[in-house]
Parts: C-alpha cells; sequence; structure tokens
C-alpha cells in the first residue's frame, strides 16, 4: 500500500473549479459581471503562466464567501457541483480513482483550489483526504481570508509534509498526478510523478525527465 496524490483541476476533472466558481458567480449575478469577470480571467492566465500572486488572488476570490450568508452559499455550491462539475467529471480518472483504492493505496488530494470550492468535488470521487487551502470561518460565516499556508507551489510540499507528520503515512513508493507546471516541486517529492494531460511547461519537464505522461481525457 502507497500513498496516491492527484491534483484536481484539469487532471481528475476536465476544467479548473477555481475559475468555473468565478464564472458561476458572474453568471448568476452574485458579483459584479465586469469587474470579476475580467479579474477571474486574468488571475487564471497568471496561474497558466506560473506567475500568480496567491494571495492576491485568494483575497479576491474569497471575497464573496464574507459577503452572504453560509447558508446561501452552501446552497449556489450545491448547484455549482450539480450543474458545472459533474458534466465534467472524468471516467478515467474515476477509473484511476477505483484502481488505487483496489491496492490498498491512501487516496489523498492535494489542490490549489480553495476547500469550499473543491470538498464537495472530492467527494464525488469518494476521496477523504484532502489538502487545499482553507478560508476562515468565524461565528457561522465566512470571512474572506484564509487560514495556514496557501496550498500552492511550494505549499503543496509544507502542506503535504504536515500532513504526512499527522497522519502517519509515508512517501515510499508514493505516485502524484498532475497537469500543471505549478506542481513541479511536489511531482519532484514523489516517488513516481505522472504528468497527465499536461501543459506545455510541465510537459517538457517529464519529457526531460522520463515521466509517464497519460491522458484522462
Amino acid at each position: 500500500m502507497s500513498l496516491a496524490i492527484f491534483d484536481l483541476d484539469n487532471t481528475l476533472i476536465a476544467d479548473d473549479s477555481d475559475f468555473l466558481w468565478g464564472q458561476f458567480l458572474v453568471d448568476h449575478g452574485i458579483v459584479d459581471k465586469e469587474y470579476y469577470e475580467d479579474a477571474n480571467a486574468k488571475f487564471y492566465e497568471d496561474y497558466k503562466q506560473g506567475k500568480l500572486d496567491i494571495v492576491e488572488f485568494l483575497d479576491f476570490s474569497l471575497e464573496p464567501l464574507a459577503m452572504h450568508d453560509a447558508t446561501q452559499l452552501y446552497a449556489w455550491r450545491e448547484e455549482f457541483i450539480e450543474t458545472v462539475i459533474k458534466p465534467i467529471t472524468l471516467d478515467a480518472a474515476h477509473a484511476l480513482v477505483e484502481k488505487h483504492r483496489a491496492a490498498g493505496d491512501t487516496l489523498l488530494v492535494v489542490t490549489a483550489t480553495n476547500r469550499f470550492v473543491t470538498e464537495p468535488i472530492v467527494k464525488l470521487y469518494g476521496i477523504d483526504n484532502l489538502l487545499a487551502t482553507t478560508p476562515e470561518f468565524k461565528n457561522g460565516q465566512y470571512t474572506g481570508k484564509f487560514i495556514g499556508t496557501p496550498c500552492f507551489q511550494e505549499g503543496k510540499v509544507t502542506l503535504l509534509k504536515d500532513w504526512l507528520n499527522s497522519s502517519h503515512e509515508t512517501l515510499e513508493g508514493s505516485c502524484f498526478y498532475s497537469d500543471s507546471h505549478n506542481d513541479l516541486p511536489l511531482l519532484r517529492l514523489v516517488d513516481k510523478p505522472v504528468a497527465v494531460d499536461p501543459d506545455e511547461k510541465l510537459l517538457q519537464a517529464a519529457q526531460e525527465a522520463g515521466w509517464p505522461i497519460i491522458s484522462l481525457r
């Protein structure tokens, strides 16, 4: 039994849930369309280029959570999962997860997208362990801030090492599946890095390192 680690966006699902949640807010008139749509697209492009200021992005993306009652937020999220996310889950991703489950591996998702958005998505795959940026929640309300280390680039490594210490799991025989060059720090940490439908920079790195390259599309 080993640790099987999965990125979420554009790996287990066929798009980016962070970007799609922002677009969902725009489409439902929950945020200002002109401002939010343009900013959301810019941050996503920065992410793809590997130059995202994660703290600036989190200030932007978590602000809507502080503007609405938690019950309403959960209702919107449920609609988001049903209408936007379920159609982009991947049969091959489900099969890959089940292959590792059948082998007795410990399943873990490590994602830059915040826990509010990702927790119900990960549950669609029957995975209990999730490392994600954690929005602050006080007195029954989201504050628009985050707690701890953002789960992004080197932050994924930091959070994984903390989790390993508390879970008594190890990286012996571990694998990590990801599409993004932003995950190179974590890909280089595990025993078996796998590039999944990789972006151009990850494709090049995987080819140079001789890592497996697969598609779940």
